[in-house]
């Protein structure tokens, strides 16, 4: 019992293929004023420097309905830095997911409470468990590349795992 309440914090409120599926007014229409997202293999590979022309589009119309943008990412300052400064979007480097400290200092920056911020990622491990034990609605994205850094590499294995532990329980029914 008391593991299956430990669990069900690597469970997201909700599953996309892409951060692109999500809209503005999907967002809104929940209360949802901030997003709080990672960057490698949520909105671009890992390895990819720069935003694509559909993820800038993306932002755009985030900006234009009003839903401000926080990236939030375990990355270096120069990974996180050069990808965010173009785009003028603000970001926390080095965060620590799924420790809540950065979670907390993004609506702080955003003056928002957690109730009106999305945290999406493309990790169960990182993002959703650390956005899930600070309270906040939860996004899971499918990873935009199928190749990992090693250390990403050993959370894939695990997350399976517990995907399918979930899957296995009827706790979600979408495929990896």
């Amino acid at each position: 019992m008391r593991c299956t309440l430990l669990l069900k914090y690597f469970l997201p409120d909700e599953h996309v293929k892409s951060i692109l599926d999500i809209s503005p007014e999907h967002l809104k229409s929940k209360g949802i004023k901030g997003i709080i997202t990672d960057l490698d293999n949520t909105l671009v590979e890992w390895d990819r420097p720069n935003a694509t022309p559909q993820l800038i589009k993306w932002f755009e119309n985030m900006k234009k309905h009003s839903i401000l943008v926080t990236i939030v990412s375990n990355n270096r300052e120069n990974r996180v830095k050069a990808f965010s400064d173009p785009l003028s979007i603000p970001f926390i480097f080095q965060a620590r997911k799924p420790m809540g400290h950065a979670f907390r200092k993004a609506i702080s920056q955003m003056k928002l409470q957690k109730e009106e911020t999305v945290v999406i990622g493309d990790q169960l491990l990182t993002d959703v468990l650390g956005g899930n034990r600070s309270g906040f609605h939860t996004i899971l994205v499918v990873p935009v590349a199928q190749t990992d850094g090693f250390a990403t590499r050993i959370n894939r294995f695990v997350e399976r795992r517990i995907l399918n532990w979930f899957r296995k329980k009827g706790m979600i029914q979408w495929e990896d």
